[in-house]
């Protein structure tokens, strides 16, 4: 399967104009950082539908790498993606745990994104797990692509 990877990535726009002056105030790194984690998450639990999954994909660097402890490691988005629909299409949607985002600017690169998520059954709704996170962002004229995910930590939820 081929994905067109045209689907344009969330550009926040008061992020775009504190870059272009220099430092992003970090409000505003904040709002932005957070709406492209509910749009990249929000398509990687609809996955199971083409246009979510092309979605999903949108938002990867093509040479993405994606570590997780218990599955090891994806070097490009083609890997991830099929990663990602034979083992979470349909079967399970991640949710953020409130209060636990936290997101740091990287000068002249982008931001950093981290926090807790909790894993749910799509059917029954019964979360089975939980793990921590962490995003490298990349900003571009472009628009915002995700260059290395870090997902760790998983266990059972007792």
């Amino acid at each position: 399967m081929t994905f067109d990877l045209a689907a344009p990535v969330l550009q926040a726009q008061p992020l775009e104009q504190a870059t272009q002056t220099g430092s992003a105030s970090p409000d505003a790194l904040y709002r932005t950082v957070s709406e492209l984690d509910a749009e990249f998450f929000g398509s990687f639990n609809s996955c199971d539908t083409p246009d979510q999954l092309q979605k999903h994909a949108s938002f990867l660097d093509p040479n993405v790498e994606f570590y997780h402890d218990k599955g090891g490691v994806s070097w490009t988005r083609q890997d991830y993606i099929d990663k990602t629909r034979r083992n979470v299409c349909g079967n399970f949607r991640r949710k953020l745990t409130p209060g636990s985002l936290g997101i740091y600017p990287i000068e002249g690169f982008g931001a950093i994104e981290e926090g807790d998520q909790t894993f749910c059954e799509i059917k029954s709704g019964k979360c089975f797990g939980e793990a921590k996170f962490l995003i490298v962002w990349h900003h571009t004229s472009d628009g915002w692509h995700i260059t290395r995910v870090f997902s760790y930590g998983h266990h059972a939820i007792k």
